[in-house]
C-alpha cells in the first residue's frame, strides 16, 4: 500500500500525525475504518470542514529544517526544493477530501460525515509550493521561531527530551514594584548574554516573596521576542544538567536554566553536578545557555548544627559553601521589605489596577493584612491588591 505521504522529506512529524496518517490510509486503501479515526481526531479539533487548515497548523509546527533553517537565516536552494516537494503531496493529500475512491463516497452520501478540505490558510495560498507561500513562511518561521518554540518560551526537562510549558507567568518588568537596582542587575546581564557579550551565571537570593523568580519569568516575558527562552530544572534533576546543556547547544536559541528555590545538603551528590556545570570541567559555560538559580540563602548549602560543633569540620562546611556559590558570576540580593517599602510597594500596585480605595484605608488594610499573613513582602502585597480587588469588583467591603 503507498501512501500519498511516503515520499514526504522534512514533513515527517506531519505525516505521522494521527489525522494526518489515518487520512492518507483510508483514500489509499478505501478504507471506513481509517477515515473514521481520521474524522473523530478532525472533530475533536474542531476541524471535520477544514483539513487543509488542519495540515498547515500542523505544518507550521513540525519542527521541519526548512523552519529552523529559515529562523536561522541559513535556508538554502536543496532544503527549499525538499520543502516544496513535501507541500506538494501534503497538498494533494488535502485535496482528496473532495475526491473520495468509490467505498467512502458511498459512504458519505449515505450520511456518514465528510471530512472538508475547508479554506486554505492565509500564509500557505492556493498553491502550497510556489515561491510566494515558501517565502512568505520562511519569513513567519524567521519572525517567530519553529516547533515547540514556536508560541512557547518555557519549556520543562522530561524523559530527555523538552516539553512546553503551557501555562506561563504574564508579569512584566514593570509590574514589579521598586528593587530597582536588583533588577537591573538582572535585565544587563540577560542583554549582554542575548548580545553575545561576556555574561554571567546568576544567583538571585534573599527572604521568600521577594520577587526573586518573578523577576526572571518578567524577563523571559520581556526578551522572549529576541530569541530568550527558559527550561526548568527541578532539583532532582541537576545530576542531568549537562546532558541538558548539550541538548540545548545545538538549539539557535539562547536559554535560561532554570534551578527555582534551590537548597542542598553538604554531602549532596547534586552539588557537584552543580559545580562542575558552574566552572571548572569540560561543560563549562556554554554560548546560549544561562544558569539562573534562586535561594533563599546565600551559599545555598544547608548547615547542620552538629557541623559547627567541629571547627574543622565547620572550615571545611565554609569553603564548600563558598566555592559553590562564588562560581556564580553574578549574585544578587533581594532583601526583605520593611514597613516603608511594602506600603510603597502597595500604593503601586493598587495604583495599577486603579483600586478605589482612600490613601488611609488602603495602607491600615494591607499593613492588616501583612500581620495576618505572617510578614511583609511583594508576593504579599500583590495577594493584598487581588484580594482587595476582588472585593471591590463584587460589590463586597475588604474584609478578611
Amino acid at each position: 500500500m503507498k501512501l500519498l505521504t511516503d515520499g514526504v522529506i522534512l514533513l515527517r512529524a506531519t505525516a505521522a500525525d494521527g489525522a494526518v496518517n489515518a487520512f492518507a490510509r483510508a483514500v489509499a486503501e478505501d478504507d471506513e475504518a481509517a477515515y473514521a479515526e481520521a474524522l473523530a481526531i478532525l472533530l475533536r479539533e474542531g476541524m471535520q470542514d477544514s483539513f487543509a487548515e488542519y495540515l498547515a497548523q500542523k505544518i507550521l509546527r513540525d519542527g521541519s529544517l526548512f523552519a529552523e533553517r529559515a529562523y536561522t537565516g541559513k535556508e538554502d536552494a536543496a532544503t527549499r526544493a525538499a520543502m516544496a516537494h513535501d507541500l506538494r503531496l501534503l497538498q494533494r493529500l488535502a485535496e482528496k477530501t473532495a475526491f473520495l475512491p468509490p467505498r467512502l463516497s458511498a459512504l458519505t452520501d449515505d450520511g456518514m460525515p465528510r471530512i472538508g478540505y475547508g479554506e486554505d490558510d492565509g500564509l500557505f495560498g492556493p498553491r502550497w509550493d510556489s515561491e510566494h507561500t515558501l517565502d512568505t513562511l520562511a519569513e513567519f518561521f524567521a519572525r517567530n521561531g519553529y516547533g515547540i518554540f514556536l508560541g512557547n518560551k518555557a519549556f520543562s526537562y522530561e524523559n530527555g527530551a523538552l516539553r512546553p510549558v503551557r501555562n506561563t507567568s504574564r508579569v512584566l518588568p514593570a509590574d514589579l514594584k521598586d528593587y530597582a537596582e536588583e533588577k537591573r542587575a538582572v535585565e544587563g546581564n540577560i542583554v549582554s548574554f542575548l548580545r553575545g557579550l561576556p555574561y554571567s551565571d546568576m544567583l538571585l537570593y534573599g527572604d521568600k516573596g521577594t520577587g526573586k523568580s518573578s523577576t526572571v519569568h518578567a524577563m523571559l516575558n520581556k526578551y522572549a521576542d529576541e530569541g530568550l527562552r527558559a527550561v526548568e530544572l527541578q532539583k532532582d534533576q541537576l545530576g542531568a544538567i549537562n546532558a541538558v546543556k548539550e541538548l540545548l547547544s545545538s538549539l539557535p536559541f539562547r536559554f535560561l536554566l532554570f534551578i527555582d528555590d534551590l537548597s542542598l545538603e553538604e554531602k549532596d551528590e547534586k552539588v557537584t553536578s552543580l559545580k562542575a556545570s558552574l566552572e571548572g570541567s569540560m561543560n563549562e559555560k556554554s554560548e546560549n545557555v544561562m544558569i539562573v538559580a534562586t535561594s533563599n540563602r546565600r551559599h545555598i548549602l544547608k548547615e547542620n548544627f552538629s557541623d559547627r560543633e567541629n571547627s574543622v569540620h565547620a572550615r571545611d562546611t565554609m569553603e564548600e559553601q563558598l566555592s559553590l556559590s562564588d562560581r556564580f558570576g553574578l549574585t544578587v540580593c533581594f532583601s526583605s521589605t520593611g514597613k516603608a517599602e511594602y506600603l510603597s510597594i502597595v500604593r503601586q500596585l493598587a495604583a495599577d489596577a486603579a483600586l478605589a480605595l482612600p490613601a488611609g484605608e488602603l495602607e491600615a488594610l494591607a499593613e492588616r493584612w501583612a500581620i495576618a499573613k505572617g510578614g511583609r513582602s511583594p508576593r504579599r502585597a500583590k495577594q493584598f491588591i487581588d484580594f482587595a480587588y476582588a472585593c471591590l469588583a463584587k460589590g463586597e467591603p475588604v474584609q478578611f
